[in-house]
């Protein structure tokens, strides 16, 4: 347990020394709830749908969630690449705990991130049904957080190449968001597309949080929870496996 505890506090530690990476990644989630949440919400008003950026801004935490989680793991080819993974998988604990640690911190670090934009979100006009669903959606947020950095672990535990990563994680990233009904309602889709978002694991976590935060569901909270805590135990598995198998 200390040796999570320590790698947990060393990954937060490393985030929050970084200035430009925590403003560089507020970024795009920023330009999006600004352009298309004021952009499209007059036509999404005229379609009788509501307010479209209390619609949106729940898909947009999701999002940087997301990227942050996944890309979490390009430390794991980092470390390796310069030594400080040797130093660490050298030392008289299991992996398993190593990777635990490092998971934990990374859905930290993400989950921390989704409560910055949905603070930023606050001032552009969003608002929940009730200040009292801001503790669910933290713990919805780390849920998906969880699930992601350990897939973004155990992808970079196969790869040596740290632009493969990057090339990996842009063929993925993209398709899960996009796909996920972060930015369009999930009723009345294509079969194609409908069997698509249900696949798309992200789809879970922005229904979640859209069921925590304006109250809007298109399958329900339970479903949601049960479905991210099931990626959570898989992606853990396959990480701590796949970690396991990592050469120095």
């Amino acid at each position: 347990m200390e040796t999570i505890y320590i790698l947990w506090l060393r990954q937060i530690k490393r985030y929050l020394r970084s200035h430009s990476r925590i403003v560089g990644t507020l970024g795009q989630p920023l330009l999006f709830m600004i352009a298309l949440g004021f952009g499209f919400g007059p036509i999404y008003a005229r379609a009788g749908n509501g307010n479209y950026l209390q619609f949106l801004v729940p898909g947009i935490i999701s999002q940087s969630v997301l990227f942050t989680s996944l890309f979490n793991g390009v430390e794991v080819i980092w470390d390796r690449q310069f030594g400080f993974l040797k130093e660490t998988l050298v030392a008289p604990v299991s992996r398993f705990n190593i990777m635990i640690g490092r998971t934990l911190g990374g859905a930290t670090i993400a989950c921390l991130q989704g409560l910055i934009v949905f603070s930023l979100s606050l001032f552009i006009g969003f608002r929940p049904i009730s200040w009292q669903a801001v503790i669910p959606m933290i713990l919805m947020t780390f849920l998906i957080a969880l699930a992601f950095t350990a897939l973004g672990t155990a992808i970079a535990s196969t790869l040596d190449d740290m632009h493969g990563f990057q090339l990996i994680m842009n063929f993925l990233v993209m398709p899960l968001f996009f796909l996920s009904g972060a930015l369009f309602p999930l009723k009345n889709l294509p079969k194609i597309m409908e069997i698509i978002t249900k696949i798309d694991p992200l789809t879970y976590g922005v229904d979640g949080l859209r069921a925590i935060l304006i109250g809007s569901s298109h399958f329900n909270l339970g479903l949601d929870s049960l479905v991210l805590i099931f990626l959570c135990f898989i992606f853990l598995t396959a990480g701590a496996w796949l970690f396991s198998k990592v050469q120095i």
